[in-house]
């Protein structure tokens, strides 16, 4: 028998897991929102998706209906948690588009599109589970001498 390969073909390094409160009506939403495709979905028997991981571009999430009975791995959805400390960054072709397509089917601006000192255009968005999105196009390579001389030449805020 060969022995696998440490990081599975289709994956990367690092993939988020989402913790969701309504896993089943998040998957619909991000293929609606993003054009995410369903890979894999495990129901549990109680009706809960255990396990799922949907294809972004290049890139995997898995996700989860929150299990509070599972306190060792804190599967809490940000419903539960009132709120989140992480947010996906999300790479598309056209952010624009994307970004108003992800509101159309639910999600609520958190930051407008706009092209970023950095070189993106980009803006952030909750889903309607309360999950962080930002979408960008990258749009401009910048050389970090200059994003710190742009970040100088802005306005400071308190």
């Amino acid at each position: 028998m060969a022995a696998a390969k440490p990081i599975p073909d289709g994956y990367h390094s690092i993939t988020p897991y989402l913790s969701v409160k309504g896993a089943a009506e998040a998957i619909t939403y991000y293929q609606r929102a993003f054009g995410a495709v369903e890979v894999y979905r495990l129901p549990m028997p109680d009706g809960r998706i255990g396990h799922a991981e949907l294809q972004f571009g290049d890139s995997r999430v898995m996700l989860a209906d929150e299990m509070p009975e599972m306190p060792d791995i804190l599967m809490r959805s940000p419903a539960t948690l009132n709120g989140t400390s992480v947010g996906v960054v999300l790479y598309v072709k056209d952010v624009d588009a994307a970004f108003a397509q992800a509101l159309a089917v639910g999600g609520t601006v958190k930051r407008p599109v706009k092209t970023q000192f950095y070189g993106d255009r980009s803006g952030t968005l909750e889903d309607p589970f309360g999950h962080i999105w930002t979408l960008n196009t990258h749009v401009e390579d910048v050389s970090p001498d200059e994003i710190a001389r742009r970040v100088a030449a802005m306005p400071q805020q308190g």
